[in-house]
């Protein structure tokens, strides 16, 4: 099988049940950021410091497998056949956070991206994942999106933020806080 079909020669692309529209279109961007998403998530699954979160990360790829499939239909095909999100899935990343954040310090600041390779990749994934979020959201205003995919994206950019944080401790590099310049 050749992976180029020439089918979007022209600009456009097809929709899961087979609605044709323009790449441009913010179906297309919604379900374009969530791969590129999926893609820092592979990233930051290759991080030795994440050999122990691994299979949580695969989990979080195909959720965001699931979403794409999701994002990808039109409102009103329910005969197209894709995977389900649940509840589960969110309950999951929250209980993730709760363990992490059990040996975390409390956040007093607002806490500057970087310090580590390892741990950029994680604020990476975590503003991927608001844009992500932005998208569906904008899609959500015209036409309709499954809510718990809107939930799953915002916490899945909280549970970034904290793994970014756990990475940092793992990696013994100190957080690098903001402070406003006073005038």
């Amino acid at each position: 099988m050749k992976i180029y079909t020439k089918t979007g020669d022209q600009g456009k692309t097809s929709l899961l049940g087979g609605e044709r529209v323009p790449k441009s279109h913010l179906r297309i961007d919604a379900y374009g950021t969530v791969d590129e998403l999926n893609s820092y998530v592979g990233l930051l699954r290759d991080q030795e410091v994440n050999q122990s979160r691994s299979k949580l990360l695969k989990d979080i790829q195909d959720r965001l497998f699931t979403i794409g499939a999701d994002l990808a239909t039109p409102s009103g095909k329910t005969k197209v056949k894709k995977p389900d999100l649940h509840q589960e899935d969110i309950e999951v990343l929250e209980h993730e956070m709760d363990q992490m954040e059990i040996e975390l310090p409390p956040l007093r600041a607002f806490i500057l991206p970087g310090g580590h390779l390892s741990v950029s990749f994680a604020h990476l994934a975590r503003t991927v994942c608001r844009r992500a979020e932005r998208r569906a959201v904008e899609l959500n205003e015209t036409e309709a999106v499954n809510e718990l995919l809107i939930q799953y994206l915002n916490r899945l950019s909280d549970y970034f933020f904290v793994l970014g944080r756990k990475m940092a401790q793992e990696l013994q590099v100190e957080e690098v806080t903001w402070t406003p310049r006073v005038q």
